[in-house]
């Protein structure tokens, strides 16, 4: 005979809590981060104009793709909200996780396009005018250094706030690299050094993108999340609690960066009381590995999968 029991632990509700406290803070972050972005857009719209700066019309550019990354990303917190429904059993948290992964893939795409125009450059120099540069720049930094600490201090573990970052950090050094860029031009008329600089920006943002797109990918392919090891979570269960004989079928996946779920079949002897043994493995998942959320099937002889 097979009981199957899907008991939900008593302390879900709290883990929830704290998820969406953390939401609705990172939400609030990434609006106002956006409301400076786009704000600034407009002013590095027109010094480009004005001075006929290409660098500055490109960067300006760069701000636009990330005014909308950072608009997408508040999207999907938003939409994260949204409760479960019967399309939708898990709710729509993983909307987070596709916003990260197409903003990460945004800005990979971005930096292989600075690449070209910078060697184009490099072969062909284009005259920059230094001064107005220097000033944009200078404000772009300002406004990027806040934007960032405000994204910075938000939750680190939230991938849909990462990809915003990468995205404000990005921008952050970009303007850095103008600033330097416009010194050497106006101190030596040296123009090769501002796509050398947007090269070096580049890599490192290549880097910050890569890390969010990699992982993203990972909890969209239902991956493992990091820390669950299952052979090692089947023996911690098996050596914790002796009314199991055998635990399998173990799949540990993730709904968000934050939120690790799992399911597992646990064998007990005829006489174990299964509801004492069900209550103990979801207390050493929740302690140990901090899955709140887990759906437990014991049964009593064979597996009725195999």
């Amino acid at each position: 005979m097979e009981h199957s029991h899907h008991g939900h632990q008593h302390g879900h509700g709290h883990g929830h809590a704290h998820v969406h406290g953390a939401g609705a803070d990172s939400e609030k972050r990434v609006l106002w981060a956006f409301v400076l972005t786009a704000g600034f857009m407009g002013a590095e719209v027109a010094g480009g104009l004005i001075s006929g700066s290409l660098a500055l019309l490109a960067d300006a550019a760069h701000m636009l793709t990330d005014a909308a990354s950072l608009a997408l990303a508040w999207i999907a917190f938003r939409v994260a909200r949204r409760p479960a429904d019967p399309r939708r059993s898990y709710g729509y948290g993983r909307g987070q996780v596709l916003a990260a992964f197409t903003n990460g893939a945004v800005l990979v795409a971005i930096v292989l396009w600075i690449f070209v125009e910078a060697v184009q450059r490099l072969m062909t120099p284009v005259p920059v005018e230094g001064g107005l540069m220097l000033v944009v720049a200078a404000l772009g930094l300002v406004v990027n250094i806040i934007a960032f600490v405000i994204l910075h201090g938000g939750d680190r573990h939230n991938l849909n706030l990462r990809g915003a970052t990468a995205h404000v950090l990005g921008d952050l050094l970009g303007s850095a690299a103008a600033i330097l860029g416009a010194l050497v031009i106006l101190w030596t008329g040296w123009m090769p050094i501002d796509p050398i600089l947007s090269i070096l920006v580049g890599l490192l943002v290549l880097r910050s993108a890569w890390l969010v797109v990699r992982e993203s990918v990972h909890i969209l392919l239902e991956g493992t999340p990091a820390g669950i090891e299952p052979q090692e979570l089947r023996a911690a269960l098996l050596a914790d609690i002796p009314a199991l004989e055998d635990v399998h079928h173990i799949h540990a996946w993730s709904l968000t960066s934050e939120r690790p779920l799992l399911t597992l079949h646990a064998r007990v002897g005829e006489t174990a009381d299964a509801q004492a043994t069900l209550d103990r493995i979801k207390q050493v998942l929740a302690e140990r590995y901090g899955i709140e959320h887990s759906t437990i099937q014991i049964e009593r002889g064979d597996c009725g999968d195999d």
